[in-house]
């Protein structure tokens, strides 16, 4: 009797101690993703501006892409992040497949930066734990956050709290981890899964609900250090990691273009083909020493004492010598994704181009706020194109009295209405986010911009109803008057031209040029309307002509202040002027 309550006792105490471990794993999971978020996205509001020059200058340079890849990926803490970022640019077209394959091999390398601070963390000796002093810049992050008044200083005391958070959340991971080190039952369980391919699987699936190679590697790592699991263990979970973190991109390339799915399916075969290299060397070591020797041995033989260090190490390792392996082969990465994903099998997509929709603008770059800003901007100066174009359709329109180009100008009038009733909303979704106060400010001018914009285009469809009224006077307008109409458009060509010159380079000398054509037209107008009645009694035109020839000159004239309106904006929110 005795015996079997002492059997019930050692029960109820497994259990006991095996569910406050999990309940602990999963508030230090917790932590651990809010601690990241927290970081990525205060990382990324203070490095807006950094982060949009890198992108910016994007080259053929394979190296160079690495490079702002690892660092882009670095500076922001996600991986993720850099990957949605990049499909985000391939999708619209800013970025080629090749370019946007060699950012991922750098995010990748990037990304074992936080793998190196959780090692770092889980250092130390018999004085104060390094997991506990670091956990501490929590509080003082939290203090630096709540008591100042100046937005960078708020945006760097997230930075440090989110800093802080990361230990707090690694500290119960790693506690959990001491709990179940305690249950025989458990560590023979995890002794048992010895197959390096039920291993990769196990770290990808994890990797995939969590949405975070970080936590998985972190887990691996305090296994690693408790005991629970061998060092060669915790290096194949690290590998399925890799694999598992590209579900984040997988997602965002299915709710965008083909180049985008393209983009995350090279997210996708880069990881596997890494971890195939390194399980077929595996296997290879394996055979020739009769198990004598794996990955396990020869990280301990390299970084004594310190299994943190070992498993951070290999993971940095792994994909340095993976990026090594298939740079050169890049193209044939490229080659072989295009084949997979073909271009005559996407018909809808060739579809829906007919539709109006956003052609910079997409929606999974919101998790990137100092990205999305530049593509509102993108997007503003492809809905200026597509207003000055159908200004000229309109031109051509009541020039000839002929109506051929209307199912154009009404198609690029549709778009235009879509981009007023779609970006403006966006923008302000934008505005909730983090960003930094320029980006803020120019967010203000745009919604005005967007408006504007519009406008020209309402104008442009005036223009046209006044060809209907010419062709239902059975009349057209006279040489003289085509003298002015081509002069008026060559005037409000070239005001466009300054005026997006102006917004898209940030030449403000071209602003100068801008009031110049507006006057130009203004003077051009007035002089209309003084030869009017001059130009009735002398019989150059009928009433009708006359009354619809004033009338497109107002309505031109009206599309000049409107771009002038544009241009004011960026004076503004540049130089401080109204």
């Amino acid at each position: 009797m005795h015996a079997c309550a002492q059997v019930l006792f050692t029960l109820y105490m497994d259990i006991t101690i095996l569910l406050q471990a999990i309940l602990q794993l999963v508030a230090g999971i917790g932590i651990f993703l809010v601690a990241c978020q927290m970081m990525s996205s205060n990382l990324e509001t203070a490095s807006s501006a950094r982060l949009k020059s890198l992108f910016s200058r994007m080259s053929n340079s394979r190296m160079l892409g690495v490079g702002i890849g690892t660092v882009a990926t670095a500076a922001i803490q996600s991986s993720g992040a850099t990957t949605v970022m990049v499909i985000g640019f391939v999708n619209v077209g800013i970025m080629s497949l090749a370019q946007a394959a060699t950012i991922i091999y750098g995010a990748n390398i990037g990304t074992t930066v936080t793998a190196q601070i959780v090692a770092l963390g889980l250092s130390g000796g018999g004085g104060i734990s390094t997991t506990v002093i670091f956990a501490a810049f929590a509080g003082l992050g939290a203090f630096i956050e709540l008591f100042s008044k100046k937005d960078t200083w708020k945006t760097w005391g997230g930075i440090i709290t989110g800093f802080g958070m990361l230990f707090v959340g690694l500290s119960l991971m790693s506690g959990s981890m001491k709990e179940l080190s305690g249950l025989q039952e458990i560590k023979d369980f995890l002794a048992s899964v010895e197959h390096p391919l039920m291993l990769v699987l196990f770290g990808a699936i994890l990797t995939a609900i969590v949405q975070s190679s970080s936590v998985v590697t972190s887990i691996a790592l305090t296994m690693a250090v408790t005991g629970l699991i061998s060092l060669n263990q915790g290096i194949y979970l690290t590998m399925g990691s890799n694999i598992g973190s590209c579900v984040v991109a997988i997602i965002a390339g299915l709710t965008s273009g083909l180049n985008a799915k393209r983009t995350a399916l090279i997210h996708f075969l880069f990881n596997c083909f890494g971890v195939c290299i390194f399980l077929i060397a595996a296997w290879i070591m394996h055979l020739v020493t009769s198990g004598a020797l794996n990955y396990g041995v020869i990280f301990e033989t390299m970084f004594p004492g310190a299994p943190q260090l070992q498993l951070a190490m290999f993971h940095t390792i792994f994909n340095c010598i993976t990026v090594c392996i298939i740079l050169p082969l890049t193209d044939y990465l490229v080659n072989l994704v295009v084949k997979i994903l073909p271009e005559k099998n996407r018909v809808d997509e060739a579809l829906q181009e007919g539709q109006p929709h956003f052609h910079f603008v997409d929606e999974q770059m919101l998790r990137t706020p100092a990205i999305a800003v530049n593509q509102v901007k993108l997007e503003i100066e492809n809905m200026a194109a597509i207003a000055i174009h159908n200004f000229n359709l309109a031109m051509d329109i009541i020039s000839t009295v002929n109506f051929d180009k209307m199912d154009e100008f009404n198609e690029n009038e549709k778009q235009l209405n879509y981009l007023n009733r779609n970006l403006i909303p966006y923008i302000v979704q934008l505005n909730t986010l983090p960003i930094s106060e320029e980006d803020n400010r120019y967010l203000a001018t745009a919604i005005r911009t967007i408006g504007d914009l519009e406008r020209v285009g309402d104008y442009a469809v005036n223009l046209t109803e006044y060809a209907e009224l010419l062709k239902n006077f059975n009349e057209k307008f006279t040489n003289d008057l085509l003298f002015e109409v081509e002069h008026l458009r060559e005037t409000i060509a070239s005001l466009y031209q300054s005026t997006m010159k102006a917004y898209m380079d940030q030449d403000f000398a071209a602003l100068d040029d801008v009031n110049k054509y507006e006057d130009e037209v203004d003077d051009t107008v007035a002089t209309i309307e003084k030869l009017h009645l001059q130009r009735l009694m002398d019989g150059i035109y009928p009433a009708s002509v006359g009354q619809v020839y004033q009338e497109f000159a107002s309505d031109t004239e009206r599309i000049a202040d409107h771009f002038l309106n544009v241009a004011k904006s960026i004076r503004q929110l540049h130089v401080g002027e109204d």
